[in-house]
């Protein structure tokens, strides 16, 4: 059977999540150079710090190691190296900054941190309803497009977007809905896909 983390754990791992919420002031507030400089320098400090506690370096296993392995998942404790979630959200990050324009950057970040969020802690305290060989539920894929929809109206109503911009972002936020049910079989964190998937469909807002 799959170890599970408890649900306390996984409040804990969900607050340190929506943390990276920082990011997507400092894309609001700080130069694109700066930005894609400073992700790029925590992906790589990231993975490295990740490898060393794998590896038990000392002191990784007493930094990191002391502060997160209570709450990694069963796949990120294997004896197989296998990165966290964080990097994921750092690279997604840095993608998004280097592809999109910066508003669509900003939105395609935040529903990826909050819409999963929603997603996680709904899915695990009320998801009776299981799908994709009971990885998933149908409530928290019901959480996770709803609060990605709070998401896309507060960045369409602060920022003064068009109408096109709701438009395209609902399609974005469904197909990011499918990209984080179907993630074991896509084999791609939707930590990654869901910014780009979502970015990809506000670009068309722009571009048609």
């Amino acid at each position: 059977m799959t170890k599970e983390i408890s649900y306390g754990q996984e409040i804990f791992r969900k607050t340190i999540h929506l943390s990276s919420l920082w990011m997507v002031v400092s894309i609001a507030f700080f130069p694109k150079w700066f930005n894609i400089a400073l992700f790029a320098f925590l992906l790589v400090s990231t993975i490295l710090v990740e490898y060393g506690n794998h590896r038990k370096w000392r002191l990784f296993t007493l930094t990191y190691g002391s502060l997160f392995n209570r709450i990694l998942r069963e796949k990120e404790t294997q004896e197989k190296f296998h990165l966290s979630g964080a990097p994921y959200v750092i690279a997604a990050a840095l993608m998004v900054t280097i592809i999109f324009p910066k508003i669509i950057a900003m939105t395609a970040l935040s529903v990826m941190l909050i819409g999963d969020t929603g997603a996680a802690l709904v899915g695990r305290k009320l998801g009776k309803h299981k799908i994709n060989l009971g990885t998933k539920s149908i409530e928290g894929s019901i959480a996770f497009w709803l609060f990605s929809t709070v998401v896309l109206l507060f960045f369409h109503f602060i920022y003064h977007q068009p109408p096109s911009f709701l438009l395209f972002g609902f399609a974005g936020i469904t197909g990011a809905t499918f990209a984080e049910i179907y993630e074991n079989r896509i084999r791609l964190d939707d930590n990654f896909s869901i910014p780009l998937v979502v970015g990809l469909f506000l670009c068309l807002s722009v571009w048609l």
